[in-house]
């Protein structure tokens, strides 16, 4: 992960932090040997976030979370899972790219296996610069607008 891609990361954990204090928030946050980006840990609760910031296959980070699940390596009774997209992810004509799409239904699909679990995918309206690239003036904006989007899902 770049710099400004890390410094998204602990921007949108501080952020998460201040919405919900009650939570151990970490990222990197281990789960079953794979990192998740930002994790939220409650008493019987947990919040997973992972950042798409310009990833070949982000299905591959939804699938595996649940599959963490239906391994019981992820135990809590309640897990939010969040997948941030940039927009990395838009399709120029309008919508979303077909590797978004994947995700999406992957989150939705796994979310009818398991009642404990909710599936969100959330904007992120940043254009992510490619490594070395100018950091967008608005990036705290964008994150914050983002956290807010998050909180208004329910768990």
């Amino acid at each position: 992960m770049g710099e400004f891609a890390s410094t998204v990361q602990t921007t949108l954990k501080q952020m998460l932090a201040c919405e919900y204090p009650t939570r151990d928030w970490q990222t990197e946050y281990n789960s079953n040997g794979t990192p998740v980006d930002v994790a939220g840990l409650g008493e019987n609760t947990v919040v997973l976030v992972e950042l798409e910031w310009r990833r070949a296959d982000p299905a591959n980070n939804t699938a595996k979370l649940f599959r963490h699940l239906d391994e019981g390596s992820i135990n809590h009774q309640r897990v939010s899972v969040f997948q941030l997209f940039t927009r990395y992810y838009d399709l120029a004509r309008g919508g979303h790219s077909s590797k978004r799409e994947n995700a999406e239904f992957v989150g939705y699909t796994s979310t009818r296996a398991f009642d404990r679990v909710s599936y969100s995918p959330i904007d992120l309206d940043i254009d992510p610069p490619k490594r070395g690239g100018d950091w967008p003036t608005d990036w705290k904006d964008m994150v914050s607008l983002s956290v807010e989007r998050l909180t208004h899902h329910k768990e």
